[in-house]
């Protein structure tokens, strides 16, 4: 038992596991063995002791009535709940029976992992399973439901996922949040602004909806959904026009200006107006600030990525430090994602060697409600842990008909009885990351930290890398890879001599101090790792991969005639579908609404507190009308992925399309078409 556990009483550190690039320092109380309250750390050197209340109120969710404690086999029908408590051998048992069977008769790729980041402890997403399901030959899944698209675009300009240090934005002078609601994502970001502002910064949230965010900013600049890749292109018009680049920059450390300065030509004011809903003045006036301030800070959000053209979208807005040699000063540049820093040994780790059959095939968890229904040969069986399709997948009425095919042996790892496990045959339960030992690597700040083990396993609940181990043992596997310690498989991730900026940092060190920073330095002067050295506003690996190499504005896909451009973001209190069947959560929350411009519902005959039914042909939703002037005309916004509850219709992904972006295979929930009509009282 580890000393923390062994003490009842105290105050010990941990670190946030939640999918959230702030991955705050915490301080967990706890008596008689229990966790009493969650606390930030106020000595940890970027969240320095201030939590959003998802994490403060993680207790309630750790010790929660609903809460699974031991193991469960099916009892009814697919999808109506009926469990028994069954024991972990012949959980075990029954899961590594059905697999030899259906891998004599139907080969190991029949076997499907469904997996993301519900725990961002690397052990735990990324670790003994990517081992297990290599060694067994199982298809392999794309995970690229998040920020693939964005990643790749990003790469194309900057060669990889580096940005600024956020520590370093306390010195810059125009912050521009673009497609970020960052009070309720990336809090810390925003309380660097905030002091940013005190010493005269301004802040400019451009997004298809006034949250949060926008309502603290000096200036929001409302966007229809979709064309930011068109107002990035209109600023760089203007800022080539003005003269407001820095030459010199542009001559040392980027390819493709001069292309670049042509290109843009054709995105003049008017032009960009029309396509962006952004007024012509508005456009010239946010692109003489961005030129005329330094240093300035663009905050790359996720959602811009979720479009058919997100990658496309991220890659153009990347191309704008570089016109006024931001990247120079000190809090300059931008932000899209810093995980390049603390890059560790995903070989290491995964064990791809391990897979035998290289050409296994590789099925996009985007389209799993497809892929479970018309998948040829099929998928037999799959094994979910850290995700919800159920909730979180595109599509979901598809992937429901998928969960429900009687001859697919399920199998779900979780803290609940989710709804994706509401059609397992097996569930199994798992231990919170303040049970488990792992290592976390943010994908903003710099900082790698290492998660042991706080209180005891919840139940008979166990870990990913233990469930792992003994499939392992019960499949016959004897390699050491299935046999090596969370210690040891932490020390072979750190051991990655690609990464200078973590040279040296091990599990004792770590276990020491806590947290570590990586060696960060400036980008420039340097070189970046595109092809040529620099940023590519010109790309030719675009080119070759079949991308237009310079920035363009592509229109999303119109898939239907429907009136309104749909957007289904994320809010406060929920983390995806995380927290949203909790009931602390949900009441801070209160219920699930649809934002809508007042002169849309004017013309729809909706008010403010109606139930309104938004529909396409995937399915449809009932929703409570928030009118006004959040939204531009035109744009429905939600937030949250609310529990499902059978006595409402709130699952928006039901109504979200499972094509794939334009680069990294990433999801297109934001670019879908929906219509809306006031639900008549029986």
């Amino acid at each position: 038992m580890h000393p923390y556990v062994e003490k009842k009483n105290g105050v010990f550190p941990s670190v946030c596991s939640l999918d959230c690039p702030d991955q705050c320092g915490l301080l967990v109380h706890k008596k008689n063995g229990k966790i009493m309250k969650i606390d930030g750390d106020p000595n940890h050197p970027v969240t320095k002791g201030s939590i959003c209340n998802k994490v403060r109120h993680m207790a309630e969710r750790i010790y929660d009535v609903k809460r699974l404690e031991y193991p469960l086999k099916r009892t009814g029908k697919k999808g109506e709940n009926q469990f028994e408590r069954i024991s972990w051998e012949e959980a075990l048992n029954t899961i590594s029976s059905k697999w030899k069977s259906l891998i004599e008769t139907d080969g190991p790729e029949s076997i499907l992992p469904y997996s993301f980041y519900g725990n961002m402890g690397n052990l735990s997403a990324e670790g003994m399973d990517r081992r297990f399901f290599n060694r067994l030959g199982a298809s392999r899944l794309d995970r690229t439901i998040c920020q693939a698209a964005g990643s790749e675009g990003y790469k194309y300009t900057m060669g990889g996922s580096f940005g600024i240090d956020p520590e370093d934005t306390i010195h810059t002078k125009l912050f521009i949040f673009w497609g970020i609601n960052a009070v309720s994502t990336n809090m810390h970001q925003m309380t660097l602004a905030q002091k940013a502002r005190k010493q005269g910064a301004k802040i400019v949230v451009i997004d298809v909806h006034k949250n949060q965010t926008g309502r603290m900013a000096d200036w929001f600049i409302p966007i229809l959904p979709g064309t930011d890749s068109a107002l990035a292109l209109g600023i760089m018009h203007i800022l080539f026009k003005e003269e407001l680049t820095d030459e010199g920059f542009l001559k040392e450390y980027t390819s493709g200006f001069k292309e670049l300065r042509e290109h843009v030509k054709q995105y003049d004011p008017h032009t960009v107006s029309e396509l962006t809903g952004v007024p012509a003045e508005d456009i010239v006036k946010l692109a003489k600030m961005y030129g005329e301030t330094s240093p300035s800070c663009i905050r790359i959000g996720n959602g811009l990525q979720h479009h058919d053209n997100g990658g496309m979208c991220i890659r153009t807005i990347a191309c704008l430090p570089a016109l006024t040699g931001q990247w120079m000063h000190k809090g300059g540049g931008a932000i899209k994602g810093n995980s390049g820093f603390l890059a560790f040994n995903t070989n290491a780790l995964q064990r791809p060697d391990l897979l035998r059959k290289k050409q296994t095939r590789t099925i996009n968890m985007n389209l799993i409600g497809e892929e479970l229904l018309s998948a040829d040969p099929p998928i037999q069986s799959m094994f979910v842990y850290g995700s919800n399709p159920a909730v979180v997948a595109p599509e979901s009425g598809k992937v429901k008909k998928g969960l429900m095919r009687e001859d697919l042996f399920l199998v779900v790892h979780d803290l609940f009885l989710t709804e994706t496990a509401a059609y397992a045959d097996i569930v199994l339960p798992a231990s919170s990351a303040f049970e488990n030992t792992d290592f976390y690597t943010s994908y903003w700040h710099h900082y790698i930290h290492l998660q042991e083990p706080v209180i005891e396993k919840f139940g008979e609940s166990k870990s990913n890398a233990e469930v792992f181990r003994l499939l392992a043992e019960k499949i016959g596997f004897t390699e050491q890879a299935f046999k090596d310690t969370d210690a040891e498989m932490i020390n072979q991730a750190l051991n990655n001599t690609h990464n200078p900026y973590l040279d040296n940092v091990t599990f004792d060190e770590l276990a020491e101090k806590k947290w570590i920073k990586a060696s960060v330095k400036p980008l420039f002067p340097g070189k970046l790792n595109t092809p040529s050295g620099k940023i590519e506003l010109y790309s030719g690996a675009m080119e070759k991969a079949g991308y237009q190499p310079l920035p363009v504005y592509t229109p999303l896909v119109k898939e239907s005639e429907l009136p309104f451009l749909f957007v289904p973001g994320p809010n406060h209190n929920f983390l995806n579908s995380t927290f949203s069947n909790n009931q602390k959560h949900v009441s801070l929350e209160k219920t699930p609404l649809v934002h809508i411009n007042k002169k849309d519902a004017e013309e729809a005959g909706l008010s403010d507190g109606d139930t309104a039914i938004i529909w396409n042909g995937r399915g449809e939703c009932e929703l409570t009308v928030a009118a006004g002037e959040n939204v531009l005309p035109g744009v429905l916004v939600t937030q949250g992925l609310w529990a499902e509850d059978p006595a409402k219709k709130q699952l928006v992904n039901v109504l979200t399309p499972d094509r794939l972006s334009d680069m990294g295979k990433g999801a297109v929930f934001f670019s879908g078409r929906v219509g809306i009509k006031k639900k008549e009282r029986p």
